[in-house]
């Protein structure tokens, strides 16, 4: 820096051209970086397989990790763990935001632990901010008494935009669980009402948790998620809303008249019960082991399961072809300028999206 105090023109006055700012770190701290430890396939499949809870979670971040390498791993642990999975009963629950799943769930697990006993893993899919893309990940705080069992593995994921909140890395997450020995999985969708499509491809029985006031039997008809649940119960049933509850499933139960038959010939049943109080859970889980009972007796219970394998087959496939169109190194060039053009007026999307297609086309190696 000059400093024009110093010229001849200020000669009784000097200044210092001073130091340089020392460095926020000290240079002479010598600290060892942590550097985790990286477990190999057959290390995390014999932890898995042993029950390992630290092995489970591990394999489940490789598992949602958009990393090449991780993913490729994650294809490798799922692949040895396959063999040892499909013997739990899997339970999706969805409903409306704030009808008490996460409450429920809680309620719902500790129930369950203490009449039948086994493993329980509760996958709960938290919406994630389409501006940032971040999320929470708080369900577990609402259930307080079950995460301090050490027969339940509680693990929250981010959805991420995908359809009903659970995709492929859920199915993926379901295997592992089986692998390790959990008999019974619960699968918490992030409760956007009518888009849970994909939850129900992966569970053995959908249930929907509703609150009273939620519209009248007409609009129960209206909401395509009925037409995918086994079973409706109505939640917060205690003190001066007993009577509204009830009220609410009569109207449910009407409007369970306009559907069709289900496939497997069950009739759903419209119960109420209260989560935080704990009433009515034990009659809520008698239908659903009765549902199991009924559908393992007349085949459908594997037969929906086949028909499940298939769809994730197809929706695998579709996943796979996104993502080989949207990394391809042609497309990444010249998906920008069709964006611009598109905005601009200059391309209809269609003729951008077949430009880009073609694009895809020459250059997929």
């Amino acid at each position: 820096m000059i400093h024009p105090e110093n010229s001849e023109e200020y000669k009784g006055l000097v200044v210092n051209d001073g130091v340089a700012q020392p460095s926020s770190v000290n240079p002479y701290l010598n600290r060892k970086r942590f550097v985790r430890k990286v477990y190999t396939v057959d290390e995390i499949v014999d932890g898995i397989l042993s029950g390992n809870v630290t092995m489970l979670s591990q394999a489940v971040t490789l598992i949602e990790s958009v990393i090449p390498e991780h993913q490729e791993k994650a294809q490798q642990v799922i692949e040895r763990c396959l063999p040892y999975a499909g013997k739990s009963v899997r339970i999706g629950i969805s409903g409306v935001p704030g009808a008490g799943k996460s409450t429920s769930i809680d309620e719902f697990g500790i129930h369950v632990l203490d009449r039948f006993g086994g493993k329980l893993a509760v996958l709960a899919i938290d919406p994630s901010s389409e501006r940032s893309k971040g999320s929470i990940l708080g369900d577990k705080t609402r259930m307080e008494k079950l995460s301090q069992r050490p027969e339940a593995f509680i693990r929250p994921s981010p959805s991420a935009g995908s359809l009903g909140g659970v995709a492929r890395k859920t199915r993926e997450t379901v295997i592992l669980c089986e692998a390790a020995g959990y008999d019974k999985i619960f699968i918490e969708t992030v409760g956007v009402g009518q888009s849970e499509t994909a939850c129900h491809s992966m569970v053995d029985f959908f249930l929907l948790i509703q609150v009273a006031g939620t519209g009248d039997e007409l609009q129960g008809i209206k909401r395509g998620i009925m037409e995918i649940s086994d079973g409706i119960v109505i939640n917060k049933c205690d003190g001066d809303n007993v009577k509204r509850c009830e009220m609410a499933a009569q109207g449910f139960r009407n409007a369970l008249h306009f559907f069709p038959p289900s496939e497997s010939g069950w009739q759903r049943k419209v119960l109420t019960y209260s989560g935080f109080y704990g009433y009515g859970i034990k009659e809520v889980w008698d239908m659903i082991y009765e549902y199991i009972d009924f559908v393992k007796e007349n085949g459908y219970f594997d037969l929906r399961r086949h028909y499940q394998n298939k769809y994730w087959m197809y929706e695998t496939i579709e996943n796979t072809l996104r993502n080989r169109f949207y990394n391809n190194a042609e497309v990444k060039k010249q998906i920008r300028d069709m964006e611009n053009a598109v905005q601009r007026g200059e391309l209809t999307p269609f003729m951008a999206a077949g430009r880009l297609l073609e694009i895809y086309k020459r250059n997929d190696n």
